[in-house]
């Protein structure tokens, strides 16, 4: 099937109600054959995971499944602690240990896991973060993002249940609250924003990377979002009264954040300084707009008038915040905009600025809040064309070196990224897949017995047609689909259509709600949290202990720009090596996982293999029945039960190549 192409049959165009809706005949998505061209051998862990998606637009679609990519190899095994979202594909010296986690991005991680079959990497991810794995390090709006998956799963008992641990999580915060101001500060290095205007100004321009400290719209939009989404969990939860409390809180945060946040001279909301520097003065308003002014419409915060909606010009602006490659974060007129002051000192390479660079952690937010605006605010500022117009310039960043790779942070006048560090490759810091599903595609997720679709494209746009399926909703498989020289706009539950029109706009139908896909959680044995720790890894060769690690470390990805795995020696004749596993005590075992990266050129895989035991004296096979390998992707191999302290993967490795394990685990 060509990418991008519909070819269905339909019923007639019928608006009816589930309850009446009957089954059409039709040629939905070749699930197998997307899979396929887009995950190619390790196609087995999204066919019955994400929702299908095609586009009359390519290059969104191409991105579509490469950010599913992207989430897939970000998903971190912690054994029985579950499954996690990292930001950087590979360990970095800020991260919490030894989980290699970072609170910042866990929006954009839930945000993208909610729309998946399989609730597991969303559940678990929540459970780590309620359950010691969010140090404050960064901001985030994680209560607000754990209502997200409620929206779409229907599931309360599994966010009721960390209510307590939310509101733990909000009063901590009281160390960053103004009571006198009722606001929220935070320095903007621990704001997840290196070099604001506030932290370059506070230093009197010499530098930016820390201080600056203020009341941002950030922060407080955040708490003021996580305030809302514990009212409502604590309503499910039966707990009036830290419902009123959250209630009173986050309207009392409302109304000083509109109050003194919002400059009227720039139409925008901006910092206030928490303290006095040289150069700065306590409460004093920063100097300029920057883009994070329009983070609190990702919440839906500010009141709908037209007081607050003009600050929406600014981004349609090519003088302040529309740059030619992207959102600036923030305006050329300011005077240190875009002035590099950190590099990295290995490489001399440029480092992570806010004061200028197209970043796609915020543009992912203002498109989020740009949704929002152009479906529940009264204004003609913004149109849907300027919605698809960000994002397919969101889309395009995406293209680095004839293939697809997000980094950190990108030129916002020019074309290409800034920082470009090893670190940055396939960077899970920012949303793309919840902006196509809920904004591009148009599912509003409610938690009442509606479902609601309103499509950000516009009426004549040359996105001409679409289709998403599979999308898991209140316990139904829910499609999307739009062709405008056919059958028209349509929303389908469970095969059938329970809305539809002639022409793009909000269509609404009832729908049942019926239990959620249970959880099944399979734990895996052989994970090495903590290097040193058992189990332990060892090999037959290429003996750097940092790849032996990572070859148990829980991580995933065949992404050839970033080494991941165990790297056996090459020999100029075949040789047998071996990977052997370390429990220190007997363990029971029943199904193995192989995971090898190979490129056609200096890895390839090996040309047959055996999972052994040791009994004592030697190493004997064990599961006679090994299916075939395959490159990059994963080979599952299950047994009988066996109880060993030390398991093997053994393999006979061709001649002048080396193998890369990237992944051995036990169950």
């Amino acid at each position: 099937m060509k990418s991008g192409l519909l070819t269905y049959a339909f019923a007639a165009n019928l608006a009816v109600p589930l309850a009446l809706a009957t089954a059409i005949t039709r040629r939905a998505l070749d699930t197998a054959a997307l899979a396929n061209q887009y995950f190619g051998n390790d196609s087995p862990w999204y066919k019955d995971r994400i929702p299908f998606f095609t586009c009359s637009d390519t290059s969104i679609q191409d991105v579509y499944y490469y950010r599913w990519k992207v989430f897939r190899a970000h998903q971190r095994d912690l054994g029985e602690r579950g499954y996690v979202s990292t930001e950087f594909l590979d360990d970095v010296g800020w991260q919490l240990e030894p989980w290699a986690t970072l609170n910042d991005a866990t929006g954009f991680h839930i945000g993208e896991g909610r729309w998946l079959r399989d609730r597991r990497f969303a559940d678990d991810y929540i459970r780590h973060m309620y359950n010691g794995g969010n140090d404050r390090h960064f901001t985030d709006y994680t209560a607000d993002s754990v209502w997200g998956p409620y929206l779409v799963d229907g599931d309360a008992e599994s966010m009721t249940v960390h209510l307590n641990a939310m509101i733990d999580l909000y009063n901590q915060w009281n160390d960053s609250f103004d009571t006198e101001k009722g606001l929220y500060w935070r320095e903007p290095l621990a704001d997840a924003t290196e070099y604001t205007i506030s932290s370059i100004d506070a230093s009197c321009g010499q530098d930016g990377f820390t201080g600056g400290y203020a009341f941002r719209p950030s922060i407080n939009s955040y708490m003021w979002a996580n305030a809302v989404a514990i009212n409502k969990i604590a309503t499910l939860a039966g707990q009036g009264d830290v419902a009123t409390d959250f209630q009173q809180r986050a309207d009392t945060l409302k109304e000083r954040f509109q109050a003194d946040i919002w400059n009227t001279t720039l139409e925008h909301f901006i910092d206030r300084y928490q303290r006095d520097t040289d150069c700065v003065k306590y409460w004093e308003p920063i100097r300029g707009r920057e883009l994070v002014g329009l983070v609190p419409w990702m919440f839906s915060m500010p009141d709908n008038n037209s007081t607050y909606n003009p600050a929406w010009k600014n981004l349609l602006d090519s003088d302040k915040l529309k740059g030619p490659n992207g959102m600036r974060t923030n305006e050329p007129s300011y005077e240190y905009y875009m002035r590099q002051y950190r590099y990295d000192q290995p490489t001399g390479l440029r480092e992570c600025q806010w004061n200028g660079p197209v970043w796609p952690y915020q543009t992912t937010q203002v498109l989020l809040g740009m949704a929002n605006l152009l479906d529940t605010y009264d204004q003609n500022i913004v149109t849907k064309a300027d919605f698809v117009g960000e994002l397919r310039r969101y889309t395009n960043i995406h293209s680095l070196n004839g293939g697809l790779n997000i980094q950190e942070d990108y030129e916002p006048d020019k074309a290409g990224p800034i920082v470009g560090l090893p670190r940055s490759h396939h960077y899970f810091h920012s949303g793309y897949n919840d902006l196509i599903i809920s904004g591009l595609v148009g599912i509003r997720p409610r938690a009442d017995s509606v479902i609601e679709v309103n499509p950000m494209v516009p009426e004549g746009s040359d996105i001409s047609s679409f289709r998403i399926q599979d999308v898991p909703y209140h316990g139904h498989s829910v499609a999307v689909q739009w062709d405008a020289s056919g059958s028209g706009f349509q929303i389908e539950v469970d095969g059938a259509v329970v809305a539809s029109s002639p022409s793009l706009g909000r269509l609404t139908a009832d729908i049942s709600s019926a239990t959620a896909p249970i959880i099944t959680r399979r734990i895996a044995k052989s994970i090495q949290l903590v290097r040193g720790d058992f189990p332990k890894g060892s090999a037959s060769s290429g003996n750097d202990t940092e790849r032996i690690h990572d070859a148990i470390d829980g991580r995933i990805w065949f992404f050839p720009e970033l080494p991941n795995g165990w790297d056996s020696d090459a020999s100029d004749a075949g040789s047998e090596q071996w990977y052997a596993i370390d429990f220190a005590n007997g363990t029971q075992v029943n199904s193995a996982e192989l995971a090898f990266f190979v490129d056609g050129e200096n890895y390839a895989l090996p040309k047959d293999y055996s999972i052994q035991q040791f009994d004592g004296t030697n190493w004997v096979d064990v599961w006679g029945d090994r299916p075939q390998l395959v490159a990059n992707g994963v080979t599952a191999i299950e047994g009988n039960a066996v109880t060993t302290s030390r398991i093997r993967v053994a393999f006979t490795q061709p001649a002048g190549k080396k193998t890369r394990l990237v992944e051995f685990k036990l169950y």
